[in-house]
């Protein structure tokens, strides 16, 4: 599997527009997208289609060209908007690691790039003994971290990165978006976290009023083609003997 694990510095943050709009930008240079919500909490009913649907497998699934399902974009979906391993207790079912892997490696197949897209932070409980970042460290991707811009950012980013560096992962870069329009010192606040996080900046999202992926595609740092490149060079995120071998999954 080639691509992307897409985490943040908090739940709501941005991270599915994020996704979302790296799935447009590298669909613009000719890239085979599979973007994959990994587990998703809370749905809403859609009186169009009769089915419970989670809104970010929703953006997620327009984003994408492949003609993917909802269900393939979105392999474990829960109704509860909550922390995932209690939604999934709600349901009396239970996020098992194996089964979730293979799901996403099946999904991923589907295109040459898979963006798979974590759940709230980097340390997000999926069950017993196990997070994202066991998931994160599962799938062996390098990770793009999503900035929420607002007060207390700096110290949330930094201990995510030492967190995704502690597993052996690589933060193939990061993405700043406006939580907090005005908060105060922003530009300060950046400059902080490109010195502390080491790693390339992808772009600075703005408070969007027409907030869907193509236009937050539009303020990335670099064109498509730079985008696809620098995520070419960012594979592999583990040693090849490291990386774990999602074809053994069912």
């Amino acid at each position: 599997m080639k691509g992307l694990f897409v985490t943040g510095t908090d739940t709501e943050i941005g991270k599915t527009l994020v996704t979302a709009a790296l799935t447009v930008a590298l669909q613009q240079a000719g890239a085979r997208v599979a973007p994959i919500k990994s587990v998703a909490a809370g749905q809403v009913f859609d009186d169009a289609t009769g089915r419970w649907l989670n809104e970010d497998v929703a953006l997620l699934h327009a984003a994408q060209s492949l003609g993917m399902r909802p269900e393939q974009v979105g392999p474990m979906q829960f109704r509860e908007p909550c922390a995932p391993h209690i939604a999934a207790r709600l349901e009396g079912r239970t996020i098992a690691r194996e089964p979730l892997l293979a799901a996403i490696a099946r999904s991923a197949a589907m295109g040459d790039w898979a963006l798979v897209e974590g759940v709230g932070g980097f340390r997000v409980p999926l069950g017993a003994g196990w997070d994202t970042a066991d998931l994160a460290q599962g799938l062996g991707l390098p990770v793009l971290l999503v900035v929420g811009l607002r007060l207390g950012c700096l110290n949330h980013a930094l201990l995510t990165a030492e967190a995704i560096r502690a597993r052996g992962l690589r933060l193939a870069g990061w993405v700043a978006n406006t939580v907090d329009p005005d908060m105060p010192h922003a530009a300060d606040n950046l400059c902080a976290l490109q010195v502390g996080l080491r790693a390339p900046c992808w772009g600075y999202l703005p408070r969007l009023r027409d907030a869907c992926a193509a236009s937050a595609a539009r303020h990335f740092s670099l064109s498509s083609a730079e985008l696809l490149q620098l995520l070419r060079d960012a594979q592999p995120a583990l040693a090849p003997t490291e990386t774990a071998d999602l074809t053994a999954f069912p």
